[in-house]
């Protein structure tokens, strides 16, 4: 559980001339929650999608289990396969089923064999109350359902570390419960590692075992958890908790 899993050393990210992230730093350990909290247009996200190749950057260093990232197209390819992720809009290929969807990818890229990976499939969609909607296309279904079988989706690559950016932010109040249910599960039951993206601090506070607190792309606070929610150590993180209702 102390295990070293993902490192950042002096990370920068641009656009054109405009710095999204500076100089950021920080260690994720196995097992660990660490939660990215700030307020809108800090560099969350990009954080978020930098840590799996989806955005570049222009100096620093990432490393995975010790290894140090070389931030290429193919090698990005290939963990992806190790650091999951999961997007506040479900991205579900709606000519798919249910299971067509999740089949996808642990068939076609990590060439597993399909009936083992099924039945590993129908248990993970079991575990989060899917199993009537095998065949169902997306349309019919409900945002949090929808939700729910994107994080069965990622769970089937058997990743390393998962990334969870803002994942009830498009749902209806009464469905951010069962997301959040099911992702404190993944958490104190399979001892998931994740990054997590959130404006939810309720929520925030039973899972984080570490905050990371940002602002204009800088990390002005690194704290465990539960003393971030009690005695934030800046004033800027003091005023952004109570400005939230929580």
């Amino acid at each position: 559980m102390e295990d070293e899993i993902l490192k950042v050393e002096h990370l920068n990210k641009f656009y054109d001339n405009w710095q999204a992230l500076h100089d950021i730093n920080f260690s994720l350990k196995k097992g660990e929650v660490l939660t990215l909290l700030g307020p809108s247009g800090s560099g969350k996200s990009t954080l978020l999608r930098t840590l799996n190749g989806l955005e570049d950057y222009k100096d620093g260093t990432i490393y995975f289990q010790e290894n140090k990232i070389d931030p290429t197209p193919k090698n990005w390819q290939l963990l992806r396969q190790k650091i999951g992720m999961v997007f506040q809009s479900y991205e579900l290929f709606p000519n798919l089923t249910v299971i067509e969807n999740v089949l996808l990818a642990p068939v076609k890229v990590q060439k597993r064999n399909e009936n083992e990976v099924r039945k590993e499939v129908e248990d993970l969609l079991a575990r989060v109350g899917l199993s009537y909607y095998l065949n169902a296309y997306p349309r019919e279904l409900s945002g949090g359902q929808k939700q729910r079988v994107a994080i069965v989706r990622a769970l089937a690559m058997k990743p390393e570390v998962m990334l969870l950016d803002e994942i009830t932010a498009s749902l209806d109040p009464e469905m951010v419960r069962g997301i959040e249910e099911i992702v404190e599960k993944l958490s104190k039951q399979d001892h998931m590692t994740m990054i997590i993206v959130t404006h939810q601090m309720n929520f925030a506070e039973r899972i984080a075992d570490e905050v990371l607190f940002l602002e204009n792309g800088k990390i002005l606070e690194d704290t465990p958890g539960a003393e971030f929610f009690k005695k934030p150590q800046t004033k800027r993180a003091k005023e952004f908790l109570e400005s939230m209702d929580f």
